[in-house]
C-alpha cells in the first residue's frame, strides 16, 4: 500500500496531549477532513484539529498528556493513498514533481527537480543538472508553462536573470 505524507509533528502544545503539526499540504484545511493518520505504522484517531497560525493543532485519542505527546515529536503523519482528496484539473501532488525532467520552452533540457523549497510566497523548484549550478525556478504561472505528471515532464519559461542566480 502507498501512503501520502500529510504533515510532521514539530512539538507539543499544552499539557493535555495536543501536538503541533506542520501540514505538508498547500491547503491545510484539507487536514480537518481526516479521521485518523498513520504514525510509524500505527493508526492514530484524531479527536480534534484546530488551526493555529501556520500550524495545525491535533489531539489524538489516547494521547492525554504532554509526556505521551512528546514521544510523537518529529514523527511523520501519513494517510493511505486511497484516502487522498481528489485533485482538480491542473493540480498535482508535490511528490509527483520530484525527479521530473524540466525543459525550457525551446526544448533545451535544464535538468531534473531535485528539491522543492517552500518559501511561503510560492514554492521554488531546485533543478539539478550534472556539471551545472542548480537552477532555482519559482513555481509561478509566468514560469511554469506545463506539467505532465504521466510523462514526468515540465516545460518552463525562464524569467530574465534566473540563469545567473
Amino acid at each position: 500500500m502507498r501512503y501520502f505524507e500529510v504533515g510532521k509533528i514539530v512539538n507539543t502544545h499544552g499539557i493535555r496531549g495536543n501536538v503541533k503539526v506542520v501540514s505538508h499540504s498547500d491547503d491545510p484545511d484539507k487536514f480537518f477532513t481526516l479521521k485518523s493518520v498513520i504514525i510509524d505504522g500505527k493508526d492514530f484517531e484524531i479527536e480534534r484539529a484546530v488551526q493555529n497560525k501556520q500550524l495545525v493543532l491535533l489531539k489524538f485519542k489516547g494521547i492525554d498528556d504532554m509526556n505521551a505527546a512528546l514521544q510523537l515529536k518529529g514523527k511523520i503523519l501519513k494517510i493511505p493513498e486511497s484516502e487522498a482528496l481528489e485533485l482538480s484539473e491542473g493540480e498535482y501532488y508535490i511528490r509527483d514533481i520530484y525527479d521530473m525532467e524540466v525543459y525550457e520552452a525551446d526544448g533545451e533540457f535544464l535538468g531534473i527537480i531535485a528539491d522543492i523549497l517552500f518559501t511561503g510566497a510560492n514554492d521554488v523548484y531546485v533543478v539539478r543538472k550534472e556539471g551545472k549550478k542548480d537552477l532555482l525556478i519559482p513555481a509561478i504561472e509566468s514560469c511554469i508553462l506545463s506539467v505532465d505528471i504521466t510523462s514526468k515532464r515540465m516545460n518552463v519559461k525562464l524569467l530574465e536573470g534566473l540563469r545567473e542566480l
